[in-house]
């Protein structure tokens, strides 16, 4: 066999292996850095014994990155943590691991390697009578697929989702197939929350903790589910307890002070943050969330001077600028954080400083990652922008119906219809002859479904346009 052909034959071995090099994992580049930072907090501070994956994981980042020798190290790691947990099992848990071992070596050039780590894969195949040469078939590596899909971000949690169901459907019991199903479903409620009811998680949360009763990351969790279903009180239990535990205390922190933020506790919310923060000073997560709360507490000053309009608050502007100084840092870290630019805008326009609002809004359309609906939230934002401070009503009309074009029902696309409404019931009222208004107020008519209106404004709008149009001809 010629050298090409065995290349080539190498080659398809490696792809019918079950790792992270033939997981479809989506991560851009400018996510790299921040998903290497949230990897190596979690080794440090996270308490789990699910660990053995993130130092797989870790071992693909650092070889994207072209640290291989890096990456072997983490590998190596992946190794020792599965002979020390998993004993008699280890040839199955192992198979991920080696199958990035002949990834890595064959990117090295350094086929002897690759071939030994594939012989590894072959002989746990024939083992358990898999009828692939290279491929196993088993709930623990659906669930290893899993955790590495949740951990790259949200445009892979659909796919984590089918991951940990097939685990499950193998063994309902399990319970880390039971907990990655609970925060992969956790996670997926908060995406949706602007499309759909968001109680989903709830139940495998609820079975994730009776599980793992020493796990306080899940139970964390739990309760901020629990506040967002209205059930609060129950929820600051599961808080309670975490807070009393040792363990995994740098992500209680920052999830507890997320609990007390949205109740309205914000310097307890601050307290804790600043702790995690001493932890992981380079967390994106942290410096959001801080920069969240300096913006409830401007809103509660805002709402305590109503009286006094006309009173400047030094106070308020040193708020507004910690606010700025940690949400500018949330997406120097994590360039792709599209919520986190939405924020930062609203804080410079806070600070009346509309240039540098829009040329946060411009970063934050630029990100490619944008699903639909986070698409819909930046436009509808943009437009209150361009509407409010930059008083442009057609430039906040395009972005409006920007949002209405994108063909998901959502309270924002509620909410553009509104505003949309109300600006070509303003248009229309301040000149009855624009015919573009009224065409525009029949097209939102049609869109709430109030046909008979609609029609109305159309023909209004024909009959306007054709009256211009005749007379434009009539003119000298």
């Amino acid at each position: 066999m010629s050298q090409h052909a065995d290349e080539h034959w190498l080659k398809e071995s490696l792809e019918q292996l079950r790792c992270h090099f033939t997981w479809q994992l989506i991560i851009e580049d400018e996510e790299m850095p921040d998903l290497e930072s949230r990897i190596l907090e979690e080794i440090e501070f996270l308490d789990t014994q699910y660990n053995v994956e993130i130092h797989n994981l870790l071992a693909y980042v650092r070889h994207r990155k072209n640290q291989t020798e890096a990456a072997l190290e983490n590998l190596q790691k992946a190794e020792e943590l599965i002979r020390q947990k998993h004993g008699d099992q280890s040839d199955v848990k192992s198979v991920v691991t080696w199958g990035n071992y002949a990834w890595v070596y064959y990117h090295l050039g350094r086929v002897a390697e690759a071939q030994t780590y594939l012989g590894k894969v072959e002989k746990t195949c024939k083992k358990f009578e898999s009828p692939s040469r290279y491929r196993i078939k088993c709930p623990e590596i659906d669930c290893a697929e899993g955790w590495a899909l949740l951990k790259c971000g949200g445009q892979n949690y659909e796919q984590a989702k089918v991951c940990f169901e097939k685990a499950l459907e193998a063994d309902p019991e399990n319970p880390e197939f039971c907990t990655g199903y609970a925060i992969i479903l956790y996670r997926l409620d908060s995406v949706n929350k602007d499309t759909q009811r968001t109680e989903h998680s709830l139940l495998p949360l609820r079975k994730a903790v009776r599980l793992n009763p020493e796990d306080v990351l899940i139970k964390v969790l739990l309760a901020l589910k629990l506040q967002d279903l209205g059930q609060e009180e129950e929820g600051e239990q599961y808080i309670e307890e975490a807070l009393t535990s040792t363990s995994s205390q740098t992500y209680v922190f920052r999830h507890a002070a997320r609990f007390y933020r949205i109740k309205g506790s914000v310097d307890k919310a601050l307290q804790l943050l600043k702790m995690a923060l001493e932890r992981t000073p380079d967390s994106a997560f942290l410096h959001h969330q801080i920069g969240l709360c300096y913006r409830d507490l401007m809103i509660q000053m805002k709402e305590a001077n109503n009286r006094q309009p006309r009173v400047q608050s030094r106070a308020n502007d040193n708020i507004i600028k910690s606010a700025i100084f940690h949400l500018e840092y949330a997406v120097k870290q994590k360039p792709t954080f599209d919520v986190a630019y939405v924020h930062l805008a609203s804080m410079y326009i806070e600070a009346n400083d509309y240039r540098k609002a829009e040329e946060t809004y411009q970063k934050a359309f630029k990100i490619k990652a944008l699903d639909g609906v986070k698409k819909q939230k930046l436009h509808l934002q943009y437009a209150r922008f361009l509407g409010f401070q930059r008083k442009d009503e057609d430039a906040a009309i395009r972005h409006y119906l920007e949002v209405v074009k994108i063909e998901i029902e959502s309270f924002t696309k509620e909410k553009s219809i509104s505003s949309l409404e109300k600006l070509a019931l303003r248009k229309c009222q301040r000149n009855p002859s624009d015919a573009e208004s009224w065409g525009l107020l029949g097209f939102i008519y049609k869109m709430k479904g109030e046909i008979n209106e609609a029609l109305d404004c159309y023909e209004k709008a024909i009959r306007l346009a054709t009256d211009c149009e005749l007379s434009e001809r009539g003119s000298p």
